[in-house]
Order: structure tokens, then sequence, then C-alpha cells
């Protein structure tokens, strides 16, 4: 199973759902890939934000060595899920795949709320909102894990 998890600028949301799923993935001993992407790239070449590396690391989960990069059409191909963290990033996700490629790509918090399409919101703004963007993550993952493996 190859995962790619997707928001605005791959520094806050995304890199914490990568770094989460890759952990959960070890400890199950799946042999999954699991990485990230934005939809924007401003942040090319840059490490996640350091909030979103500090609330990782408060969970014993290291995501300092990820580069932020831009989600590519090769993804489209490479990838079984791609998960959005966001409607906005899920319809520019849709814009650019193919027929045959869109039904790969979820909205990630449909995992834990079916049908709901609710969006993970963007913490950039928000210091607070880190660990509570980690919670909603982590759950999802969860659901991930039952739902696929």
């Amino acid at each position: 199973m190859k995962v790619l998890m997707v928001c605005l600028g791959n520094i806050c949301r995304s890199p914490l759902a990568e770094g989460i799923l890759k952990e959960k993935v070890k400890q199950k001993g799946l042999d999954w890939k699991v990485d990230s992407a934005g939809t924007g790239g401003w942040h090319n070449g840059e490490q996640p934000d350091k909030r979103s590396i500090r609330v990782a690391k408060k969970y014993g989960i290291d995501i300092a060595d990820q580069i932020s990069r831009q989600v590519r059409s090769i993804d489209y191909e490479e990838f079984d899920l791609i998960f959005a963290m966001d409607k906005q990033n899920y319809e520019n996700l849709m814009l650019l795949a193919e027929k045959e490629e869109k039904s790969k790509i979820k909205l990630i918090l449909n995992e834990v709320y079916p049908n709901q399409n609710k969006s993970v919101p963007d913490p950039y703004w928000d210091d607070d909102g880190f660990e509570k963007v980690f919670r909603m993550l982590d759950e999802a993952c969860d659901k991930i894990i039952e739902r696929y493996m």
C-alpha cells in the first residue's frame, strides 16, 4: 500500500499525517510506503513547521527529516491512496487527476466521520491548534490502518 498525505504547503498537517501513519505502519509491521506533499510549492525543500516537529516529538514521532515538496502528476499513478487534509486541497487534487485516478483521492477525516466531508483545520496561524490537529490525524490514521490493512 502506498499512501500520500496532502495539505496546502506540506509543512504543518500533511507532515504530521505522514509521521503518524509511518509510526503506526512500523508498529504493525506493514510494508507500506507513506509520503506527503502540498498542493502549493511555497515551502519546497523546507522542513516541517517547528510546531509540527514539536508536537510530533511529544508523542515520540520524529518528522524533522521530512522535506516539503509539491504534488507531482506521477503521484497520481504511484500512490494507491491520496488523503487531502481539507476540502480545498481535495478539490485541487481532483482537478489535476485523470478520471481513473479520482477514486484514490479522499478527505482524511471521512475515515473517522464517513461522508461528512470535514476538514482538518490549518494550524499555521494558531499555535494552540497543532495539538488538536495531531489528535485528529492520529485517530484518522488508526482508521486508515483498520480499513486498508
